[in-house]
């Protein structure tokens, strides 16, 4: 129900959303209905699509609600500026599958490894504090860093503001970002920071180690003791407030990530499952290091990991492994972010050389799924992902027709499933 006019137009909401319709060209009617519906809303997500306009002034009355000043209301919301660009690259689905020596190649080379040590020797006194207070090795906290921004070098160009407006007013992920959204405004007053400093990727990640708003408002650190957490301009606060996430996600001081591990020339691949086993159920299977060493006989849980096929290199992980996969969830990039800080302490190269893979289109994926699941072989939607349910349905086609049964697609495990 409609509140009187008179006490409406006293409303220091309205003096916001008035700000809104002269910028904007929205009626004061519609701007007043919005109000009342926003306040008979559950969700964000409940709304209907809206123009752009509309929606910034269903923003503000969100930002009212959740808290945000009225102040940064009226300064921020109505100067929002929708960014298509970002849509593009919220829909954007990669043309090719890609490979995980692609992908560790392009990111675990030389220059990173290089700047890394640099990096490590430059550091040496502040990472060896972090380590003390949060458990963190230092080598770890850098290979985070190099991943996300090439050590600063690359942090983004995109107004985070502007990127988490545009995705917030799209239906698609329109409550998650409505949320960010609301958290940015806030962080601006908390840390006193500006529009223009707020830059980052198309989704909103933020400074030096890409923090969304949600990780910058919990996990932030004033590490460089000026009485803010800057993510953009102090190395010093970006490491410290990678150190704490890691530590407030769990991470087990003095355990390692995983480990490059070699298999045995019988290995039975069936074994390669998302089940954790202890250490020593993989010694047993005569499973050892990449020296040739035992891998012991300790009870922690480990996972198998063989993200190349039976070619390629080998890994056992371990808790800290799930840790990584929390700052991002895939397992080239927790390989990718372990052998990197590897590297960087000094550690040798994968002892096993990183094959040659065949290059398949989303498209050729999707084809494979469906030719598995029209021979009773069920992988779930063809989606062309290779996620764990084609993997599997791969690995029971190969042992049906005595290949290598490692749930990889190489081109003659592709080509012969096709084929049947």
């Amino acid at each position: 129900m409609f509140r009187p006019l008179s006490q409406i137009n006293r409303s220091p909401k309205i003096r916001i959303f008035r700000a809104l319709t002269r910028i904007s060209s929205i009626s004061i009617a519609i701007s007043i209905s919005t109000l009342t519906y926003a306040q008979t809303m559950a969700e964000p997500s409940a709304k209907k699509q809206q123009s752009f306009a509309e929606c910034k002034v269903s923003l503000a009355e969100i930002a009212f609600q959740q808290g945000v000043s009225e102040t940064r209301i009226a300064a921020e919301i109505p100067n929002l500026t929708q960014v298509p660009k970002v849509l593009d690259y919220d829909r954007n689905q990669p043309e090719f599958v890609q490979t995980f020596p692609s992908y560790y190649s392009a990111r675990v080379n030389t220059w990173r490894i290089e700047k890394g040590r640099e990096a490590l020797t430059k550091n040496k006194n502040f990472l060896a504090e972090l380590t003390k207070r949060y458990g963190i090795p230092g080598h770890y906290l850098l290979a985070f860093w190099g991943l996300e921004t090439n050590f600063g070098n690359y942090k983004g160009k995109m107004s985070t503001l502007d990127s988490l407006a545009t995705l917030a007013c799209d239906p698609r992920r329109s409550d998650y970002f409505t949320g960010e959204l609301m958290l940015a405004l806030k962080l601006m007053d908390r840390e006193s920071l500006s529009k223009e400093q707020m830059i980052g990727s198309w989704a909103g990640a933020m400074g030096h180690t890409q923090f969304m708003p949600t990780a910058y408002t919990k996990y932030a650190i004033d590490g460089d003791g000026d009485g803010k957490a800057d993510l953009w301009n102090s190395e010093k606060d970006a490491l410290t407030s990678a150190a704490n996430f890691l530590n407030k996600l769990g991470w087990k001081p003095g355990l390692r990530w995983g480990r490059e591990v070699l298999l045995p020339s019988d290995f039975n691949y069936a074994n390669v499952t998302n089940k954790k086993k202890p250490i020593s159920h993989w010694a047993d299977l005569h499973i050892t290091k990449a020296d040739g060493t035992t891998v012991g006989q300790s009870d922690i849980p480990s996972k198998l990991i063989v993200p190349a096929g039976y070619k390629g290199p080998a890994f056992l992980t371990y808790h800290n492994f799930n840790i990584i996969l929390r700052w991002n969830n895939s397992e080239f990039y927790g390989i990718a972010v372990g052998q990197l800080a590897n590297r960087i302490l000094g550690n040798d190269e994968l002892s096993k050389p990183l094959p040659e893979l065949p290059k398949y289109s989303i498209s050729q994926m999707a084809q494979m799924q469906r030719k598995l699941n029209s021979i009773d072989i069920d992988v779930g939607g063809a989606d062309g992902i290779i996620g764990p349910a084609t993997r599997a349905g791969i690995r029971e086609f190969q042992g049906r027709n005595n290949m290598v049964a490692d749930g990889f697609p190489s081109t003659e495990t592709f080509n012969a499933i096709l084929a049947f």
